[in-house]
């Protein structure tokens, strides 16, 4: 018989991807993501191109895939596309030491974090 077919995650409207490994802090992350939150597809990509901020070319290749996961193995219109989730949290996080002054040393913490772009169609109304 085989196995039973992987159930979807998210609604039929809905398509996501997710960055696993991005090198920085959470809360670095959150801060780019917050400007994206319910905005349309295309407004998003507009906001994180001009954005300064350097975890923006990241959170962009992620919304990037998602708008294709959307496209392409959903059948949905990228028109129509509205953030409907951006969540960010903790990975892993490599520890560092540092030689300081009369041999002590210091740690250095190097955080990688994780986010999930869903995004929706929504009916034009």
């Amino acid at each position: 018989m085989g196995q039973q077919k992987n159930p979807r995650r998210v609604a039929e409207n809905e398509a996501f991807a997710v960055g696993a490994q991005i090198r920085g802090s959470a809360q670095k992350l959150n801060l780019v993501a917050g400007l994206i939150r319910g905005k349309k597809a295309e407004e998003a990509l507009n906001v994180l191109s001009f954005s300064k901020r350097a975890m923006a070319v990241d959170v962009r290749k992620v919304l990037q895939s998602a708008i294709a996961n959307a496209e392409n193995n959903h059948n949905l219109d990228i028109d129509a596309l509205v953030i409907s989730e951006a969540s960010v949290g903790k990975a892993l996080t490599m520890k560092r030491w540092r030689a300081r002054a009369r041999g002590r040393s210091a740690r250095i913490v190097k955080p990688f974090s994780r986010i999930r772009i869903v995004v929706r169609e929504e009916e034009e109304a």
